[in-house]
């Protein structure tokens, strides 16, 4: 029980000095910190180091301490995911009108696909909320597209097999992502899940790189391969006409 204490102590204490650090109008130094909490230099110096060492904290060149590179990094996606979920909701709501289905919004996650927006169609069927759950990339439309152009890679090891329609041949999924790169945009049928199909397009910086993709999807009852060809190029088309109409910085495939 003893040990559990120190350690549930010396946690509390890292993420209090580190809390301090983050709300800090002026870089703390480190005898500021030790005589704030009223600890020995020599504590404070250890916990400091840990969390410099983790990437959650560094020292500027006076020696003071602030973000490190994990948070820095962190906010930096954070705010590029809302700044391209407030230039690109206006599209998935003229999809999901035009086309009556759901459309997503996502860009690169950790391990997975991150699905940051999304507007459902006039149906209830098939109206998933897909934001925050977890998705493949080898299994999706948004993922095929983002690996298509590589902004993101092959994950090693076995492809998760989520229906017997799921690529998990490495061969087969490069073969599929020629394919996208050649039509501009990606399709799945019955790929993540039993009747659920769908197609995305990619979404692009001025300087041409990928950073994120917009799908719809919907039922295979409702939609056809020759449905979704069609909706790929109503995508497609919406983000020219947004590139057209703002200042280019995000642009069309």
């Amino acid at each position: 029980m003893a040990e559990l204490h120190s350690g549930t102590q010396a946690i509390d204490r890292a993420s209090s000095l580190l809390i301090h650090i983050l709300e800090s109008e002026t870089p703390p130094l480190l005898t500021e910190l030790a005589r704030i909490y009223g600890l020995p230099k020599s504590t404070t110096s250890r916990i400091l180091s840990a969390l410099e060492r983790q990437g959650l904290l560094l020292r500027d060149r006076n020696g003071a301490y602030i973000a490190g590179s994990v948070l820095t990094q962190f906010a930096r996606g954070q705010n590029h995911d809302s700044i391209l979920v407030t230039r690109m909701h206006s599209i998935l709501e003229v999809l999901a009108s035009r086309t009556g289905e759901t459309a997503n919004l996502a860009v690169p996650g950790n391990g997975d696909l991150k699905l940051i927006d999304q507007v459902d169609g006039q149906y209830l069927l098939s109206a998933t909320n897909w934001v925050g759950k977890s998705v493949p990339y080898h299994a999706s439309a948004l993922g095929k597209v983002l690996l298509a152009y590589a902004t993101v890679t092959i994950p090693a090891g076995r492809l998760e097999k989520r229906t017997a329609k799921t690529i998990t041949s490495r061969t087969k999924l490069l073969e599929e992502l020629e394919i996208v790169r050649k039509k501009g945009y990606a399709l799945i049928i019955d790929e993540l899940e039993e009747g659920l199909v769908a197609v995305a397009a990619p979404i692009r910086e001025h300087d041409g790189r990928v950073v994120g993709a917009i799908s719809v999807s919907g039922p295979s009852t409702r939609l056809t391969q020759k449905d979704l060809i069609k909706i790929g190029d109503m995508i497609i088309d919406e983000i020219s006409i947004l590139q057209a109409n703002h200042d280019g910085k995000i642009g069309a495939a």
